[in-house]
């Protein structure tokens, strides 16, 4: 009965997953001798993940535990995971004391370093889901008193960590020359074959002389618990957005993007870029005004940009621009936007002066005057002032003309010298 409960657990999971990755240990050491043609993260078949995990389900202990999240990825155990001797920001302790004391994560390195099995990934596809660091540490806890009540009562078992969709961990990725933020991408390799092809930037209107520019490396959307990456619906050759109701003129322009069968409706994204003369400058700035986010019939979300902004002969571009964020706030406390998370990577967008298919210069937002730069230049201020006062003190000092003699009478020192 257990090994056909889990089997039957084991086909639900793998048929809705596109790529998750399986966890299995045993109170039983022996169930799984190092084999010599995987290792932890190796991906397979179900064929060989069914002969993988026959050994528990045939000799091992009667007692299987199925520990099924849903979501996970391998990334989430790099990102969260108490690497390099970071044990109190693990976001598995208990998972983490269970496999291997000696180890600093539950991925190891060699298939030895788990003396109680091998960590698997099934069949691979892509993903786009993420996890957040809250609910891994929250069902880690909750494995761990599974487990503790198992060892007080003496209990053997065979437990598996698995998920029912994968999650990802979003990172910075690179984009063409012109929308690279400031940030440098490391350990970076070409794509078999070469560079990947860079997809052009989205245009309005699209026939015709262009007036608006968007182009990003990464568009994801999430709203409340589910997450969509519209990235390849939005450019290149197989792109499904529709720009029907974006508008233009000199001091307003309104790109107005539709996609359908998203969360099982019609979502709307909609960015408004304003420009004016500002007679302090004497130039005209152009900035990104709002970003509307709406689903169905569902009340509009509109986050307000802050900071967002160059001036009106250049674009503006940024390497990861989040909402909500430090740029892009919701409106109001209670405002729909709330329920919605935005991430735009390799971001750069232009709707004014724009003279061409590609993207003219740019204004980057991470200005010269970053926190960092900030901090910097007040320590060492604070730093420079002390040492001034110190020297100060020391140049002012004048020694005694006139010293008292403690076996006679006091000498009296006028307060004018």
């Amino acid at each position: 009965m257990a090994a056909a409960a889990l089997a039957l657990a084991l086909g639900l999971a793998l048929a809705r997953a596109e790529q998750v990755p399986l966890l299995a240990w045993s109170s039983h050491s022996s169930l799984w001798p190092p084999p010599a043609d995987s290792y932890e993260g190796h991906v397979v078949t179900e064929g060989q993940l069914r002969a993988l995990l026959a050994p528990a389900l045939e000799r091992g202990p009667h007692n299987v535990l199925l520990f099924l999240q849903e979501k996970l990825s391998v990334e989430d155990f790099t990102a969260y995971g108490g690497v390099y001797g970071n044990k109190p920001d693990s976001a598995f302790p208990n998972l983490e004391g269970r496999l291997s004391p000696p180890c600093p994560t539950p991925l190891c390195p060699t298939p030895a370093a788990l003396p109680h099995g091998p960590a698997l990934t099934p069949s691979p596809r892509s993903s786009s889901l993420m996890a957040p660091k809250e609910v891994l540490t929250s069902n880690d806890e909750i494995m761990g008193q599974v487990l503790s009540a198992l060892k007080e009562e003496d209990v053997p078992y065979t437990a598996l960590l698995t998920a029912l969709r994968p999650s990802r961990v979003l990172r910075d990725a690179p984009g063409p020359a012109a929308a690279v933020g400031p940030g440098r991408q490391l350990l970076q390799r070409e794509e078999a074959g070469g560079a990947a092809e860079v997809p052009p930037p989205l245009r309005w209107p699209p026939s015709g002389t262009p007036q608006i520019l968007l182009w990003a490396s990464n568009f994801t959307v999430a709203y409340e618990e589910e997450e969509q990456d519209l990235t390849a619906r939005t450019f290149g050759a197989g792109a499904s957005v529709d720009l029907g109701g974006s508008s233009w003129d000199p001091q307003e322009a309104r790109l107005v993007m539709k996609y359908d069968g998203v969360f099982r409706e019609t979502l709307t994204i909609t960015l408004v870029l304003r420009q004016a003369l500002f007679a302090v400058s004497g130039r005209r700035w152009g900035w990104l005004s709002e970003v509307g986010v709406a689903l169905g019939g569902a009340p509009r979300g509109t986050f307000n940009g802050s900071g967002v902004a160059a001036p009106t002969p250049l674009g503006w571009r940024c390497g990861r621009l989040a909402a909500p964020g430090p740029l892009l706030v919701p409106r109001s406390p209670g405002d729909p936007a709330a329920r919605w998370r935005l991430l735009l990577q390799g971001l750069q967008v232009q709707a004014f002066n724009v003279t061409g298919p590609a993207f003219g210069a740019a204004s980057d937002c991470a200005g010269f005057f970053a926190p960092g730069v900030w901090m910097g230049l007040v320590t060492g201020a604070l730093l420079l002032g002390g040492l001034g006062y110190g020297l100060h003190m020391l140049l002012g000092l004048r020694t005694m003309d006139r010293f008292d003699d403690p076996k006679g009478p006091s000498i009296a020192v006028p307060q004018s010298e």
